[in-house]
C-alpha cells in the first residue's frame, strides 16, 4: 500500500482517524503481524476502501476497486504472469493505442517501462488498487485465460471433485476455480454481445447458452459436479439466499468491464434438476440509438416524431419481452430532453442514464411499485412521465388522470399489435372514455436479425419460398452464408420493425363503441390507404 510514497498521518490530517486510534493500530500491527490498513479496518477505524481512496487521491490518480471489476481474458494475456506478480499489478482494459494497469505503486517507473516492453504497447496508463485486490485479481484472473472448455477440464480433475463433495461452504464457492469460470462465462457472453446468460441444469450436465439477436446458442456443457458451487457463486455475487433452492428468487450483480457499467439482472427458478438461473445483461454506459436509427420508415419516423411533441396524452409502445421496447422510449425522450422540460420515470430497471431526466427503479420490497411511484411523481412538477410498463387497472387509471390533467405519458404494454392496446386496457377495466380521450398514440413493434454485411450474398429462393411470403420474384434476394465475424450464423445485430397508429375521431368513436382489436385494425388500415391515395392524387395533380 505505498506506505513508502505516503505516510498513514494523513489519515488523521484528514480527520478521518485520530492519533490514538492509529496508535493502537500500530500496536495491533506489532501483536498480530497484519498491515497497519487490516489493522484499522479491523478495529473498526476506518475501511481499507476508504484508506484507498484517500492515498488515491493524494496520488493524484483514479482509485479502481477491483472486486467488481470484469477482465478480458485476453487483454489478461498481454502482461506474463511473473511481471504481473513481480510488480503487482493487473492490466484492465486497452483501447486503439493505450494499456490501462491497475497498480499499487502508480509512480513506479520502473515497473510501467517494463509493462511498456512486455506488451509493446507505448502509451500506460495507471490506476491505483490496493494490493489485496490487486493480488486477489490476479488468482482469479492468471489460470483462466484459456476458454471455458479448457477451464473445466482443469476444474474436472479427481482433487477438485472431492474438495467440492467436502466442502460446500460460501468459503469453499469463493476459493476453488469455479470463480474464474462464472468470470470466463460473463465475459465470452458480453464479447460476443449477448443479452442474457442461460444456466440450465440437465440431468447429467448443466449446459451454458447465450441469447444473441434474439436467439439462444448452445455455448458450453458444465460437468454436474460443478453445478452447485457454479450456481452457489453466482447467487453470491447477486446478493441472494445460497441456502434456498426451493423457491424463486432475484438478484443484482453490478460490475465493470473496461469502460463499461455492466448491470446484471439474475432470476433463479427451482426444476427437477436444480436451480434455472437466467442473467439479463444491461449495459447501462452503451450509446442510446436516435429515432433515425431505429429502423422507422420516413413516414412512421415524421408522425412519431410529432406525436410525442404533443403537450400531453398517452403514448403506448408494445410488443414481447425483448422486442426493444425500452431502447425506443429512451431514445424518444432523448429527442425531447431539454431544460425546458422537467422528465421524470419510473422503470424496472433502469436501463439507460440520461443527463437531466429523474429516473426511479421500483423497489417492491419497500412498497415503491408503479402505482406508487406514479402517484408520487405528479406531486414532483412534470412536464412528461415515462412508466416502466402499465401492469394493472390502478396504474392505468393514474397514467390516464396524469395525461388529462395535461403531462405527457409515455408506457408500455405486453400486446401483439397496435390495435391490441386498446381493447387490453378495456379488458383491464378502463373505461372506454377515458381511453378514447387520453391515447394519442400506440406504437407496435418487432426486432428482426440483419444479415451479416461480412458475408452477405446474393441467393435466389425458390419459387414455393416466394409463392408462401407472397412477395415479387422479380426483388433482390440475399442471405448471409456465414463467417467468423458473425460465428457462422449469417446475421449480426438487429433491426426494428414498426407499426404506428395514431388516434383520430373516427377511431375513437370505435373505442367508445367497445370494437374488436381486429376491427380497430382494418379501419385503421384503410385510413392509411386513404391517405396514401389522397398524397398520390396531390402528386399527380402537381405533376
Amino acid at each position: 500500500m505505498t506506505q513508502q510514497k505516503i505516510s498513514f498521518d494523513i489519515l488523521v490530517q484528514k480527520g478521518l482517524i485520530n492519533q490514538e486510534q492509529l496508535d493502537k493500530a500500530r500496536q495491533e500491527v506489532e501483536k498480530c503481524g497484519v498491515s497497519i490498513e487490516k489493522a484499522l479496518d479491523k478495529l473498526g477505524f476506518i475501511s481499507e476502501l476508504a484508506i484507498a481512496q484517500v492515498f488515491a487521491e493524494t496520488m493524484g490518480v483514479p482509485f479502481i476497486d477491483l472486486s467488481d471489476y470484469l477482465i478480458d481474458p485476453e487483454v489478461i494475456k498481454m502482461i506474463p504472469e511473473n511481471t504481473a506478480r513481480k510488480y503487482k499489478i493487473i492490466p484492465l482494459f486497452r483501447t486503439e493505442d493505450s494499456l490501462t494497469i491497475a497498480m499499487s505503486e502508480p509512480s513506479d517507473i520502473v515497473a510501467i517501462d517494463e509493462i511498456r516492453e512486455k506488451s509493446k504497447i507505448e502509451v500506460i496508463d495507471s490506476v491505483f488498487s490496493t494490493e489485496d485486490m490487486i493480488l486477489r485479481a490476479m488468482d482469479q484472473y492468471y489460470g483462466a485465460t484459456g476458454n471455458i472448455r479448457e477451464l473445466i477440464g482443469n476444474l474436472a480433475t479427481e482433487e477438485t471433485k472431492s474438495k467440492i463433495k467436502e466442502e460446500k461452504t460460501v468459503e469453499a464457492v469463493e476459493e476453488i476455480p469455479v470463480i474464474k469460470l462464472v468470470n470466463l462465462i460473463i465475459t465470452e457472453a458480453i464479447k460476443d454481445r449477448a443479452s442474457d446468460i442461460h444456466i440450465e441444469p440437465e440431468e447429467n450436465m448443466v449446459l451454458i447458452r447465450y441469447r444473441v439477436d434474439g436467439i439462444l446458442h448452445e455455448v458450453q456443457k458444465i460437468p454436474k459436479h460443478l453445478q452447485s458451487l457454479l450456481l452457489s457463486r453466482i447467487k453470491i455475487m447477486a446478493n441472494m439466499d445460497i441456502a434456498e433452492t426451493r423457491n424463486p428468487q432475484d438478484g443484482r450483480i453490478e460490475l465493470k468491464m473496461e469502460n463499461k457499467i455492466l448491470d446484471l439482472r439474475v432470476s433463479s427458478f427451482p426444476t427437477v434438476y436444480g436451480e434455472n438461473i437466467v442473467l439479463r445483461i444491461l449495459d447501462k454506459s452503451a450509446v442510446l440509438f436516435g429515432l433515425e436509427e431505429l429502423g422507422f420508415s420516413n413516414d412512421d419516423l415524421k408522425n412519431f416524431q410529432k406525436v410525442i411533441q404533443k403537450p400531453n396524452g398517452i403514448i403506448l409502445v408494445t410488443g414481447p419481452t425483448g422486442s426493444g421496447k425500452t431502447t425506443t422510449l429512451y431514445s424518444a425522450l432523448s429527442m425531447i430532453n431539454s431544460v425546458e422540460r422537467n422528465i421524470i420515470t419510473i422503470e424496472d430497471p433502469v436501463e439507460y442514464l440520461i443527463p437531466l431526466i429523474r429516473q426511479t427503479q421500483i423497489n417492491q420490497k419497500a412498497g415503491l411499485t408503479f402505482a406508487n411511484g406514479l402517484r408520487s411523481i405528479l406531486r414532483q412538477d412534470p412536464d412528461v412521465i415515462m412508466v416502466g410498463e402499465i401492469r394493472d387497472i390502478e396504474t392505468a387509471e393514474i397514467a390516464i388522470q396524469a395525461s388529462l390533467t395535461g403531462h405527457l405519458v409515455f408506457s408500455t404494454l405486453h400486446t401483439n399489435d397496435a390495435a391490441s392496446a386498446l381493447t387490453r386496457l378495456l379488458d383491464m377495466g378502463i373505461e372506454s372514455y377515458l381511453i378514447a380521450s387520453s391515447i394519442i398514440g400506440i406504437l407496435a413493434q418487432r426486432l428482426v436479425r440483419v444479415i451479416c454485411p461480412n458475408c452477405k450474398e446474393k441467393v435466389t429462393p425458390n419459387a414455393d419460398k416466394i409463392k408462401e411470403l407472397n412477395i415479387a420474384a422479380e426483388q433482390e434476394f440475399y442471405h448471409g452464408k456465414g463467417c467468423s465475424k458473425c460465428k457462422n450464423i449469417g446475421f449480426i445485430g438487429r433491426i426494428g420493425i414498426f407499426e404506428l397508429l395514431l388516434m383520430n375521431d373516427e377511431l375513437k368513436a370505435m373505442v367508445l363503441a367497445k370494437k374488436s382489436a381486429g376491427e380497430i385494425k382494418q379501419k385503421a388500415l384503410s385510413l392509411a390507404c386513404a391517405l396514401f391515395l389522397a398524397m398520390d392524387c396531390k402528386k399527380l395533380k402537381q405533376a
